[in-house]
């Protein structure tokens, strides 16, 4: 909103400063000014889990394919400790309402490390949005 771009906006950050698993900080942004919904992923995180070293991957995408998004995860998967996300964003299914959408992905997440979701839905014809929370102590 300042005039500066998704990459610049992370350029200062890195990593959550959490030894000894560096939590991965996932960040994601849509343009609906050219009218086509494009959109960018990112993930920051450490090289070997070592707090002198980071990386910043971006996806860019520019097509939107209707029914198909990417999704980022924070880690691999539960190992000790848990691996950060790696390679490209995930390829996942979309359905047509966010009620749909949140509990598809809420019933994905393994519920021993399951705490919270949001999903949100934007229309790229008006610009509006809508946002649904799920929590691990609500949802039960």
């Amino acid at each position: 909103q300042n005039g500066g771009t998704f990459e610049s906006a992370l350029a200062g950050r890195t990593f959550e400063p959490d030894p000894p698993i560096l939590t991965p900080r996932i960040s994601g942004i849509v343009d609906l000014d050219n009218g086509a919904a494009t959109y960018k992923l990112a993930v920051l995180k450490s090289v070997f889990l070592n707090e002198a070293y980071a990386t910043r991957h971006f996806f860019n995408y520019e097509t939107p394919i209707p029914g198909i998004g990417h999704c980022i995860t924070t880690y691999q998967d539960d190992g000790n400790p848990p691996p950060s996300f790696s390679g490209e964003p995930l390829v996942v299914e979309l359905y047509d309402t966010l009620e749909q959408n949140s509990n598809h992905f809420w019933e994905m997440l393994d519920p021993d490390n399951r705490v919270s979701l949001l999903v949100k839905s934007l229309d790229p014809v008006s610009g509006g949005s809508e946002i649904r929370i799920v929590n691990k102590f609500e949802h039960q």
